[in-house]
């Protein structure tokens, strides 16, 4: 395992954190590969609809923890916990990011991103249908 892919990894994990805290959608989607997904609220979206799912949630301060990291060459898979508290009430939601990472000429990215919420009653689930809309054009 190098510790310079890990470093790079890790250093993409906070650039996810940061850029959608801050609402910079341009700096969230380069840390994904172009066919990059997203999955949460009982779905996946591609990277195309991300801006949009992005848009219609909830904003405030993604704090996530460090990641455990397989490596496998050129491929890596990982788990990041997550706690989000929302700018307006301060509420949280915990959970955490299953992941899988691709090396890319431009160093390493993420290739898929699922979020697992934790509930009070102590479930794990991807969550309830989310206030986006698909354009189904």
């Amino acid at each position: 395992m190098s510790t310079d892919d890990l470093m790079e990894i890790h250093q993409l994990l906070a650039r996810y954190a940061v850029t959608i805290t801050k609402g910079d959608i341009d700096g969230l989607l380069k840390v994904f590969t172009s066919d990059g997904t997203y999955s949460a609220f009982g779905d996946t979206y591609p990277l195309d609809e991300f801006p949009a799912l992005v848009a219609a949630a909830p904003k405030g301060l993604f704090l996530t923890g460090t990641a455990v990291i397989e490596l496998d060459g050129d491929t890596a898979t990982g788990t990041q916990p997550l706690c989000f508290v929302d700018h307006a009430t301060h509420d949280m939601r915990i959970g955490y990011y299953n992941d899988t990472y691709v090396r890319t000429p431009d160093g390493w990215r993420l290739r898929t991103r699922a979020m697992t919420f934790i509930r009070r009653n102590g479930g794990h689930d991807s969550g309830r249908p989310h206030a986006f809309e698909r354009n189904s054009a």
